[in-house]
């Protein structure tokens, strides 16, 4: 997949742990994450996964669907991810870093010093 990214609390919470106004974030988060992989221009969708059995700490993941790749149409993304070629990483890091700074002017916060120094 062209660009995959994952959400998670910085305390440790699951779905049905979480509070409130975490999980009002989480929503808005999530929302805002969508809105922005989609306007990459060689994106069509984002599918947002929660995938955890077995864990105790909540992961939102969101895989993005090239544009013109019908095929992988459905909740099947995470094995397609394993089994296509591996996606460029210089593309998928500029990606990821619009997607992060494109998050921060629509719902504030900043990026982490890790990434800033990755995708600086």
């Amino acid at each position: 997949m062209p660009l995959v990214l994952m959400l998670h609390p910085l305390e440790h919470y699951d779905m049905d742990d979480l509070p409130d106004e975490l999980a009002a974030e989480l929503g808005v988060l999530s929302t805002h994450i969508v809105r922005h992989v989609q306007a990459l221009p060689h994106i069509s969708r984002a599918h947002v996964y929660r995938i955890g059995d077995g864990g105790a700490h909540l992961h939102i993941w969101f895989f993005a669907r090239p544009e013109g790749q019908t095929q992988l149409y459905g909740s099947w993304m995470p094995v397609w991810d394993d089994l296509l070629p591996e996606y460029p990483a210089d593309v998928a890091e500029a990606d990821a870093a619009v997607v992060a700074d494109a998050l921060v002017a629509s719902v504030g916060g900043r990026r982490s010093a890790a990434d800033e120094s990755t995708h600086d």
